[in-house]
């Protein structure tokens, strides 16, 4: 945590000249371009601030999962082939498939759960390798999800988790669930998703179980699925939160969590100060600096709730 806003303490970078080389950027990511628009816009804003403009002095080599994980170490090895001089992933089985795929591309994560956990990185202080980026802090923040939950749904008693168990990332976000639950006297269910076709059945399990709220993780599953998982809640009747404003955006109730759009702008640096010359090994890990709650007042119209004022108005925004 020492590192919180570290950039902020740092020089200004060097603006890179409009007749540099052109620079070729690898993406490897969950969704498509048109899905991901926010994110990716963020990254070019960021870059375009710092003299690299997309057809002059950058190319960018844009490779998506599409949902399915399975496919990023096919994607990540056909980044490595066409010789990008960087990659961009986001997720922990994108950052995988990349530090797998290469150890000398220098690889910058620009969001991802727990980088020391995953045993990619050392430590935050001294990344080591070829890899640095940005936590998008999503374990930490587990606890506060359910209880904004518990806001919206005050006799909230047990919370259904949607998590791909497939995702090593999730194993320490259903350990922070239990201990979350059990400290408001909640039980927690574990709905462990991996394909398209189980969530149908997942949500009349949670229903059979009696869960009165769900916690639905992000990963490259539960993003490709979001308009699906967001419909699921509205005609099962279950309220549900959400680590980013994506879910939120197709009909989704509430999300609390990192801004991921910053995380991209943020990125461009780090992605320059590499092309100047820096090692990703001596490039902390930065923390998120800019957090955001934002809530679709139709979809709690649809489920029948009432939004309690005293959250609305800590509401970054309000959509519906």
């Amino acid at each position: 945590m020492l590192l919180l806003g570290l950039s902020a303490f740092l020089p200004l970078p060097r603006v890179v000249a409009q007749n540099a080389r052109v620079w070729r950027i690898g993406v490897l990511e969950t969704t498509s371009m048109a899905l991901n628009a926010a994110n990716f816009e963020a990254l070019k804003k960021g870059l375009r601030t710092l003299g690299y403009i997309e057809g002059q002095n950058l190319v960018f080599d844009y490779r998506s999962a599409e949902g399915r994980g399975e496919r990023f170490a096919e994607l990540a090895n056909a980044l490595v082939k066409s010789k990008v001089d960087l990659i961009v992933t986001r997720g922990t089985p994108a950052l995988f498939a990349a530090s797998k795929a290469t150890t000398t591309i220098p690889i910058v994560m620009a969001a991802i759960g727990e980088p020391p956990g995953q045993g990619i990185v050392a430590t935050l202080a001294r990344p080591g390798g070829n890899v640095t980026g940005l936590s998008a802090f999503v374990t930490e923040l587990t606890g506060k999800r359910i209880e904004v939950l518990r806001e919206v749904v005050p006799k909230l008693s047990r919370v259904a988790t949607l998590f791909n168990m497939g995702n090593p990332l999730f194993l320490a976000q259903w350990k922070e669930t239990q201990l979350a639950t059990q400290s408001l006297g909640m039980q927690a269910q574990l709905l462990d998703v991996r394909k398209t076709e189980e969530l149908e059945p997942a949500f009349l399990q949670a229903a059979k179980q009696h869960a009165d709220g769900l916690v639905v993780g992000i990963d490259v599953f539960t993003q490709a699925n979001r308009q699906f998982i967001a419909d699921l809640c509205i005609n099962h009747r279950l309220p549900a939160i959400y680590a980013s404003k994506e879910f939120v955006e197709v009909g989704g109730l509430i999300s609390y969590g990192v801004s991921y759009p910053d995380l991209y702008y943020r990125a461009a640096t780090m992605v320059h100060k590499i092309f100047m010359g820096s090692k990703p090994s001596d490039l902390p890990v930065e923390q998120p600096t800019k957090y955001e709650l934002v809530i679709n007042r139709k979809a709690a119209g649809g489920l029948g709730l009432t939004l309690p004022a005293s959250l609305l108005v800590r509401a970054d925004e309000i959509l519906g």
